[in-house]
């Protein structure tokens, strides 16, 4: 890993790479996902987006004297899943950011006596009560991906929800 400037940490009893995790600045391929949803309709097409946070990319400029302006090259990093969800849902306008877990949505007093799932809570106490801060790695980002669509959406309306795949009809 030396050799190849690489950052490598421990990972439980593993080991793995570390790379940057810039935030999503655009949906390169926003156009087609539009079109798609366009022609939607009960039978399909389903455009699967963003699985996995996408490819992180970046737009060349003109410093480079064997590189066309504005072409795309790779980056060695990681585009987080959730914000990437977050930014397509603002680009198609969308009313409302779903994020479909596992395990269940936001807990007050998570592990402890008395904990319980909350229903409804506004962006201004997610902050203050520095929601998913304790699991930076699993619940963290989605907090922080939910507060980014309701904050930076241009509906007034716009709201998110975290919540568990088999209740989503409920959410």
């Amino acid at each position: 890993s030396r050799d190849l400037g690489w950052t490598i940490k421990a990972d439980g009893e593993y080991f793995r790479r570390v790379v940057p995790s810039p935030p999503p600045l655009e949906i390169v391929q926003i156009d087609a996902v539009k079109m798609l949803l366009d022609m939607q309709t009960p039978s399909g097409p389903l455009p699967i987006v963003c699985g996995g946070g996408g490819v992180p990319v970046t737009r060349m400029g003109r410093s480079f004297a064997n590189i066309i302006p504005g072409s795309m090259e790779g980056l060695e990093a990681v585009i987080d899943k959730d914000r990437c969800g977050a930014l397509l849902a603002r680009e198609l306008n969308a009313d409302a950011f779903m994020i479909l877990t596992d395990g269940g949505g936001i807990w007050e007093n998570f592990g402890k006596p008395g904990a319980r799932e909350m229903k409804v809570v506004s962006v201004s106490y997610l902050r203050d009560s520095k929601a998913g801060t304790k699991f930076p790695g699993s619940m963290g980002p989605k907090v922080a991906a939910a507060i980014d669509f309701v904050e930076q959406s241009t509906n007034p309306n716009a709201w998110a929800a975290i919540g568990d795949l088999k209740d989503a009809a409920h959410i």
